[in-house]
């Protein structure tokens, strides 16, 4: 197994430890809603401090339930991630494209004909010395 190989897949235990752990230790247990979001928290923290607190603004749009809360907030985040692999897709594309283009390139710095490949340095050194044989002579 390659260095990456056990790199990766320390980060992946790593990662489903951190998703099990919480669930399996009981955290929240003591909580109506035991894994409510950072937001939410922060309200509850807000209104004990200070129950007498008026918010600046509120929201545009307030879900009508939890679940369709999360469901947009899921929504978000896979938007999120296709822009992000577009994005680095993208990148893949091009640098796979600038390679071809250099690997296709001769060495007068021309580039090939697509589909036909770039001739070697020493081939194209004999093409150039080798002279067509002269006409007989009459043939005129």
């Amino acid at each position: 197994m390659s260095r990456n190989a056990k790199i990766n897949t320390l980060l992946l235990l790593v990662v489903a430890a951190l998703a099990v752990l919480p669930l399996l230790l009981g955290l929240g247990d003591h909580k109506e809603e035991p894994f409510t979001g950072a937001d939410a928290e922060a309200e509850t923290a807000i209104t004990e401090l200070q129950p007498d607190y008026e918010p600046w603004f509120s929201p545009l749009y307030e879900p009508p339930s939890g679940e369709i809360e999360s469901a947009l907030f899921a929504l978000q985040a896979a938007l999120g991630a296709g822009v992000l692999a577009y994005y680095f897709g993208l990148r893949k594309g091009r640098r796979q494209g600038e390679a071809r283009a250099a690997a296709q390139a001769t060495p007068d710095g021309t580039t090939a004909p697509s589909g036909a490949p770039a001739e070697s340095p020493a081939k194209s050194a004999t093409a150039m010395s080798v002279k067509p044989a002269a006409a007989p002579p009459g043939d005129e």
